[in-house]
């Protein structure tokens, strides 16, 4: 039986659903999940291989990046443009509760200069009326700028798996790029940094998450099967090292018992999780 495979990016505005859809479709939470802003900011690949198909997902960061020249932006920038470039096929995710026309359309016009396939993917369908949907599709099919169209729920996995039997029809005759037990370009390093990320985005306010980077200083499988981490993280800011450790440290108390949790349950072990504050490089003002 030969290989075949298919390259795909997922692009959508921030909160469109796009981190939340990979993980379901790969089924292992490898992008995090947050409500605020930006939180994908790695060009991370999920890979899902079904018999002899090997289906790439490329999760890209915000498309409200893909006409920004912001010079502190220019990774996020990057790795949007690096993940369409690569795909053979683009999912641009829309997210129902906050449809909006001419955003999709400027949006989709712009990607249409790549030449690729584009699938207009409606997210959140479980959070509106039914009847509201088939209009907006027909609002955008009747301008011939989208291949075709699906309707989903990535949080509760509904219409996921009409959406990937169409993805296996598209697929090629191809080696593979990954072997078949890999889900991912991201190691378990790179996941377990990202979930103590996420838990600072979400524990902490305004501009101090995305203003901190989390080091990985130590991974290590212990000989009863435990999971030994110690993380780092760096500070941009002195100030800030007050407000990530909190009254009395239970701010950090709190997102390292988050972030122990989750990873303990990705990695399905037990986990022990050290975290140290770093501001050796840190501003004073």
């Amino acid at each position: 039986m030969k290989k075949k495979i298919l390259k795909i990016s997922i692009l959508g505005k921030t909160n469109a659903g796009k981190s939340t859809l990979l993980n379901n479709i790969v089924g292992e939470n490898i992008s995090i999940i947050n409500k605020k802003i930006n939180t994908t900011e790695d060009l991370i690949i999920g890979v899902l291989n079904i018999k002899n198909h090997q289906i790439i997902f490329y999760d890209t960061p915000g498309i409200n990046y893909l006409k920004k020249n912001n010079k502190n932006k220019t990774k996020l920038k990057q790795n949007l443009w690096n993940g369409i470039n690569e795909s053979d096929i683009i999912i641009y995710l829309v997210d129902l509760k906050t449809y909006n026309f001419d955003n999709i359309i400027n949006d989709i016009y712009k990607l249409n200069e790549v030449n690729k396939k584009i699938i207009v993917v409606f997210n959140k369908n479980d959070q509106i009326e039914k009847k509201s949907i088939l209009p907006k599709i027909k609002e955008i099919n009747n301008l011939n700028i989208a291949d075709t169209f699906f309707s989903i729920s990535a949080k509760k996995k509904l219409g996921i798996k009409n959406l990937v039997n169409y993805l296996i029809n598209e697929s090629y005759d191809s080696e593979w790029y990954y072997n078949d037990n890999e889900i991912s370009n991201k190691d378990d390093i790179f996941i377990t940094n990202e979930i103590t990320r996420n838990s600072i985005l979400s524990l902490l306010n305004k501009e101090i998450p995305y203003n901190v980077k989390i080091i990985n200083k130590q991974f290590l499988y212990l000989n009863n099967g435990d999971l030994k981490i110690k993380q780092n993280i760096n500070i941009s800011n002195y100030r800030y090292k007050k407000i990530i450790l909190g009254k009395n440290g239970e701010k950090i108390k709190d997102i390292r018992i988050r972030s122990q949790k989750e990873i303990s349950k990705t990695l399905n072990s037990k986990v022990h999780l050290y975290i140290n504050v770093v501001q050796s490089n840190a501003k004073k003002i």
